[in-house]
C-alpha cells in the first residue's frame, strides 16, 4: 500500500514502462482533478488490462511508471520522476486501510480534517514548550572530577554515538531551561549508562533524582545497576515499587522529603502525590509510551519544572523529528557496543525435541535461558512440561500476578545464577539485562505483536556472546497471514540496529504515540505515518511564523529522451524504487549531484537512461525555481514567430523537435528579454519559451545546456521580482 501526496491511499501494481506520449483513446486520459498531477494518467474502471491502457506513438521515448490501483478499479500511472510524492503506506495496523476515490475530493477531505486535528496537538505542544523557555531551569555546573572518575570506571568502549548523545544530555542539563531530551536506541545500545551518567551529574551538584520504569521487574534491575555503578561515590540509591514493604516505602518517603535520597528508582508509584522531593533536579522516564494518560499528563506539568531526559527503544520517525525540531529534542544511538553480535533468530513449529536441544546447548556453556509463555493460567503446566523434558534444568516461574516478595525472590535468583530456565510471560520484555541469558525461546509467538516479539528478542546477546531467539508456533495449526507475515519479517531482522529500518516501521507508530499520544493513531492510519508527520510540520511552522516546507508545485517535464533507471542497471524493483524516491526526492542540484554520484558509485557508470532521468529531474528543480508548470516535448518550427494556437496542435510543418516552457498568466517576466540572450534557440508567447536547435542539428548537448541556461535566467528573473518590495 502507498499514499500519494495528491490523491491518496493506493495499492501497487507494478512498474510499467511505456512510451510517455501515446495514450488509447478512451482508456487513458490526462488526469487532473486534484493539485499537483503533472505526467500522471488515469485509467477509468477496472475493464482493459494496463497493455490496453498505453500504446506506443510512433518515436515517442519511452519512461517509467508506477502503477497504481485505487477504488473502483480505477488506476494511476505517476511517471517515476514525481515518486517523492509517494510514500510507503504506515498506519500503525496490520488491517488494509480503504483505497482513496480518485476525482471525488474525498482525499482532501480527509486531509483537511487531520490537519485541523495536527493544529490542535502542535498548539498544545508549543504551549508546552513556552512555559518551558519561560521557566527558570537550573543551570548544572560543568563535568567535575567525580563525573569523570564515573565515566572512567565503564568497564566498555562508549559507541560513538553514545558520546554524541552524551553531550546533547550535558549542553541540555548546563543550560538555563529546563532540559525535554528522548533518547531512541536499540535495545542493548546503552541507554541505561547515559541516564546513570546524568543523574550522577544531577546529584553532584546537590540535586535529587527520579527515574521512572514501567514493571517492577525493571525498577528491580535498573536498582542493582545504579547501586553497584555507583558504590564507590557517597550517593543513596533508593527503589520505590511493590517489591518494597510498607516500611521501606516509608523510609524512601521521608529520605525523599529530607533530601538524604539522592536517587530513587520506580514504577507509576513515584507519580502519586504523596511523593514530595526536597530538591528534585532530574527525572529520567524509561519507556515513557507505556505508561498511561495519566501518568503522561504528569509528565507534562514535569517538564516545564525540572530536567526530563525520556529513553525510548521505539524508533522515532525522521520526519517526526524533523516536524518537532526546537520542541522536543530527540537524540538516537544507532551504533551498537562493539562487542554485541546480532541475534541468530529462527522461527520454527514447536518440538519437545527442539526445545530440548536448545536448551541443553545453552547450559552446556553455562548459559540461562527464557523460555516465553504468556498465559498465566496456564504457566504452572508449561514449567512443569519443561522440568520433565529438561531433568538437569533447574526451573523458575515469573509473572507479572505473583506475590510481590515471591517475584523479586525469583529475579535475584535468576540474576544470580541460581535458576537455569525462568519460564515467564512478557513482564521481561522492558529493559531486563540478564547479560548470562543468551538463548529466549517464545512458545505462541504467533499470538505477539512485531514491537513486543522485538523487545523481547532484545533480552539476550549482551555479553559480547552469540545469542539465539527461537520463536515457536503449533505444528498442527495454520497461521493467518498477518501472524505469517509477522513472524516472516522478525526473523529476517538479524542486523543489530534492526529495529530502525524500513521493516519496522509499526515501531516508529508506536514512536509516534509516544511523543504525540495514543490518541494520534486514528489520525495516523487516516492518512499514513509520513503525511500526518507532513501535516504535523507544516502546522507547527504555521504556529512559529515560520516559512513552510511543502514541496514546490509539481511541474511536467517531458524530454526528448528515454528517462529511467534501467532493471540492467539496478535490477531489484524495491531497491530501483528506493533509488527513484532519493533522486526525486531532491531539493537542489548539488543534491541531486551527489545522488547521482552515488548511483554510479554503487552500481556503475550511469547508462543513458538514468543520465537522462537525471537530466529531466535536474530540469524540475530548475523550472519549479522559476515558477514555470512544464517543460515539455514539443515538435514545430521555430524559425518563425509562433501563435498559441499553432504550437497547441502541434501541426506545424517542420518536424524539427524540442522543448517549450509553460509559465502561468501573469508571471511578470520579460520573455523576449530571455530570448534576446538566445537567439539561436529561444523563442516566445506570452506565456511560453521554446527551446529548439537550430536548423540540422537535433537535441544535442550544446541544446540541453541551453535549456538549462534559459531556466537559470527565468529563475534568476523570478527570484528578481519576488524580492521586489510590492
Amino acid at each position: 500500500m502507498v499514499v500519494h501526496r495528491d490523491h491518496g491511499v493506493g495499492r501497487f501494481i507494478e512498474m510499467r514502462r511505456v512510451a510517455e506520449a501515446g495514450t488509447a483513446a478512451g482508456t487513458a486520459t490526462p488526469f487532473s482533478a486534484a493539485p499537483g498531477g503533472g505526467g500522471e494518467s488515469l485509467e477509468v474502471g477496472a475493464a482493459g488490462t494496463a497493455e490496453d491502457a498505453t500504446v506506443a506513438a510512433a518515436g515517442a521515448p519511452e519512461q517509467e511508471y508506477m502503477l497504481l490501483e485505487y477504488a473502483d478499479g480505477d488506476r494511476l500511472f505517476a511517471p517515476v520522476q514525481h515518486l517523492d510524492r509517494i510514500d510507503r503506506y504506515v498506519g500503525g495496523s496490520d488491517a488494509h486501510p480503504a483505497l482513496s476515490r480518485l476525482g471525488t475530493g474525498e482525499w482532501e477531505r480527509t486531509k483537511r480534517r487531520v490537519r485541523e486535528r495536527t493544529e490542535a496537538v502542535a498548539r498544545e505542544l508549543l504551549a508546552l514548550y513556552s512555559r518551558r523557555e519561560a521557566a527558570p531551569g537550573h543551570a548544572f555546573s560543568t563535568d567535575g572530577d567525580w563525573q569523570r572518575e564515573l565515566e572512567g570506571s565503564f568497564p566498555f568502549e562508549e559507541t560513538p554515538d553514545q558520546v554524541l548523545v552524551l553531550d546533547d544530555i550535558k549542553r541540555d542539563m548546563e543550560a538555563s531551561r529546563p532540559m525535554d531530551r528522548v533518547v531512541c536506541g536499540d535495545v542493548g545500545f546503552g541507554k541505561t549508562e547515559l541516564a546513570l551518567r546524568a543523574a550522577f551529574k544531577a546529584v553532584a551538584e546537590g540535586r535529587q533524582v527520579a527515574l521512572l520504569v514501567p514493571t517492577t521487574v525493571l525498577c528491580q534491575q535498573h536498582f542493582l545497576t545504579f547501586t553497584e555503578r555507583l558504590r564507590p561515590f557517597p550517593v543513596t540509591v533508593h527503589q520505590l515499587s511493590r517489591f518494597c514493604t510498607d516500611e521501606e516505602q516509608r523510609a524512601t518517603l521521608l529520605g525523599l522529603r529530607a533530601g538524604t535520597v539522592d536517587i530513587v528508582i520506580g514504577t507509576h508509584r513515584l507519580l502519586q502525590r504523596d511523593v514530595e522531593f526536597r530538591n528534585l533536579g532530574l527525572v529520567v522516564v524509561d519507556e515513557e509510551q507505556r505508561f498511561g494518560v495519566l501518568q503522561k499528563e504528569r509528565f507534562k506539568e514535569l517538564r516545564v519544572a525540572v530536567d526530563v531526559l525520556s529513553l525510548s527503544a521505539t524508533p522515532i520517525p525522521r520526519t517526526l523529528h524533523m516536524a518537532l525540531a526546537g520542541i522536543r529534542d530527540l537524540s538516537v544511538i544507532q551504533t551498537p557496543p562493539e562487542e554485541r553480535q546480532p541475534i541468530k533468530t529462527y522461527v520454527t513449529a514447536r518440538e519437545d525435541s527442539l526445545v530440548r536441544e536448545v536448551v541443553s546447548r545453552e547450559l552446556a556453556r553455562g548459559g540461562q535461558v527464557f523460555y516465553v509463555h504468556n498465559r498465566v493460567q496456564t504457566i504452572d503446566r508449561e514449567a512443569e512440561w519443561m522440568r520433565r523434558l529438561v531433568p538437569e534444568a533447574r526451573v523458575a516461574i515469573a509473572h507479572g500476578q505473583m506475590h510481590e516478595d515471591l517475584l523479586a525472590s525469583v529475579m535475584r535468583a535468576f540474576v544470580d545464577g541460581e535458576v537455569d530456565v525462568l519460564v515467564c510471560t512478557t513482564i521481561i520484555e522492558s529493559g531486563l539485562d540478564i547479560p548470562n541469558a543468551n538463548t529466549i525461546v517464545v512458545d505462541n509467538a504467533h499470538r505477539l505483536g512485531l514491537a513486543q516479539l522485538y523487545q523481547l528478542r532484545g533480552r539476550v546477546g549482551r555479553a559480547g556472546q552469540r545469542a539465539y531467539a527461537y520463536l515457536l508456533y503449533p505444528a498442527e495449526r495454520s497461521l493467518t497471514e498477518r501472524a505469517d507475515k509477522r513472524l516472516d519479517v522478525i526473523g529476517e531482522l538479524q542486523d543489530l540496529g534492526a529495529g530502525f529500518k524500513l521493516a519496522m516501521r509499526d515501531l516508529e507508530i508506536r514512536g509516534a504515540g509516544n511523543l504525540l499520544g495514543e490518541e494520534q493513531h486514528g489520525e495516523i492510519a487516516a492518512v499514513g505515518l509520513e503525511m500526518y508527520n507532513r501535516l504535523l510540520e507544516q502546522a507547527v511552522r504555521s504556529l512559529q511564523g515560520r516559512p513552510l516546507t511543502e514541496a514546490p508545485a509539481q511541474v511536467t517535464v517531458s524530454l526528448p529522451r528515454p528517462a529511467f533507471l534501467p532493471p540492467g542497471y539496478i535490477q531489484e524493483e524495491q531497491l530501483r524504487l528506493r533509488c527513484y524516491q532519493d533522486l526525486a526526492g531532491c531539493a537542489s542540484e548539488p543534491e541531486l549531484e551527489r545522488r547521482a554520484r552515488g548511483l554510479a558509485d554503487r552500481f556503475g557508470p550511469l547508462p543513458p537512461e538514468a543520465d537522462a532521468l537525471v537530466s529531466s529531474l535536474r530540469v524540475r528543480l530548475l523550472a519549479a525555481a522559476a515558477g514555470a508548470q512544464s517543460v515539455e516535448t514539443w515538435r514545430g518550427d521555430a524559425g518563425r514567430r509562433l501563435a498559441p494556437g499553432v504550437a497547441d496542435s502541434r501541426e506545424a510543418t517542420s518536424s524539427r523537435l524540442g522543448v517549450v516552457v509553460q509559465l502561468p498568466n501573469g508571471h511578470g517576466l520579460d520573455l523576449e528579454a530571455v530570448a534576446r540572450q538566445f537567439p539561436a534557440y529561444a523563442e516566445t508567447t506570452p506565456t511560453r519559451v521554446y527551446v529548439v536547435p537550430p536548423p540540422g542539428r537535433g537535441p544535442d548537448e550544446q541544446w540541453q545546456d541551453v535549456l538549462l541556461r534559459v531556466l537559470r535566467e527565468l529563475g534568476r528573473l523570478t527570484r528578481a521580482r519576488q524580492e521586489v518590495p510590492a
